[in-house]
């Protein structure tokens, strides 16, 4: 026969509150553990890496010094004359970053300002995936549509070699567009509805009021969507690889054929030179300056998003 002492009834009810909060807590730091691990293999993969890369990079330059690899003007490592000056690479790197922000930046920033401020929402929630859908193509088809449609096309307009700079950052650029327009369509929308107001009741035009006070508010993280687009440009390899070439010079005529570091990383990764060679070491040298670029791209977008920051009460 069931008791009904109410007395029972209570301890009865508490001790199952106490199991289920006791296991409840067990299943939180077994939850806590788990998620603490996984960060930690995040970390300690990023720490690998970086020994690996600089580890390799002091073998590096115990061949070859510090003046040879930045002062010299020429990059022949493969050749029997061989030099390993490091701004053949550097300039084809940053040639054609400068090609794909000339054209991701209005580009994303037109769409992003039109999606927030012109597009009608259901508009918007068809041309938003569209345009981040162009992030999803893999890069080796914008390196080929590059070198077998817009190279064949810019030289009916301009003398460009086969494999030139203005292909290759000309679809970098459209490659690169949804990062800067996502992030800067976050931003943008990021701004109080307050501000959009009080600018119409000043009686300024919308498009004043989009540049003069919509757009300075948003102002840090479109920065930051910018820099970390050249962190994607700079770090990327396909597009260039097929489309850029592979021959190293100090230039900045986007018509000649040119070579980025992380093509050159591509190339020597292919197996031809023997590992724990000279030649082979090169990698992690070149590899070593792409990551403090990248780096230090990283850490101005922290930096700028934290100093221009809008704070809102």
């Amino acid at each position: 026969m069931q008791s009904t002492n109410p007395q029972d009834d209570f301890y009865q009810t508490s001790r199952e509150s106490l199991d289920k909060n006791v296991s409840e807590d067990i299943l939180e730091k077994i939850v806590a553990v788990i998620l603490f691990a996984c960060a930690l293999v995040s970390v300690l993969t990023t720490f690998g890496i970086v020994i690996i890369i600089f580890q390799e990079t002091f073998s590096f330059f115990q061949e070859v010094s510090f003046a040879e690899f930045f002062l010299d003007t020429k990059w022949t490592p493969l050749f029997a004359d061989r030099h390993f000056g490091i701004w053949p690479l550097m300039s084809g790197t940053f040639l054609t970053t400068a090609i794909a922000m000339a054209v991701a930046i209005p580009l994303g920033l037109s769409s992003a300002i039109y999606l927030s401020e012109y597009a009608q929402p259901k508009v918007a929630a068809i041309l938003r995936p569209a345009v981040e859908l162009l992030a999803g193509i893999p890069t080796v088809v914008y390196g080929y549509f590059a070198l077998l449609f817009v190279t064949p096309l810019l030289r009916n307009i301009i003398p460009v070699e086969i494999f030139n700079a203005l292909s290759a950052g000309l679809m970098m650029g459209v490659m690169i567009t949804p990062t800067v327009g996502s992030i800067s369509l976050d931003a943008i929308q990021a701004v109080p509805r307050s501000l959009r107001e009080g600018s119409d009741a000043l009686g300024i035009t919308k498009l004043e009021g989009i540049f003069k006070i919509v757009l300075p508010a948003a102002l840090s993280g479109i920065i930051a969507s910018i820099i970390l687009g050249i962190s994607r440009a700079v770090g990327e390899t396909m597009t260039v690889l097929i489309a850029a070439g592979q021959q190293p010079k100090l230039t900045i005529n986007f018509a000649e054929s040119i070579e980025t570091m992380t093509a050159y990383m591509a190339q020597i990764s292919g197996g031809d030179s023997p590992r724990g060679s000279l030649n082979f070491k090169t990698l992690y040298a070149v590899g070593a300056v792409l990551f403090l670029i990248t780096l230090a791209l990283n850490i101005i977008s922290y930096w700028v998003a934290n100093r221009f920051k809008e704070k809102y009460d």
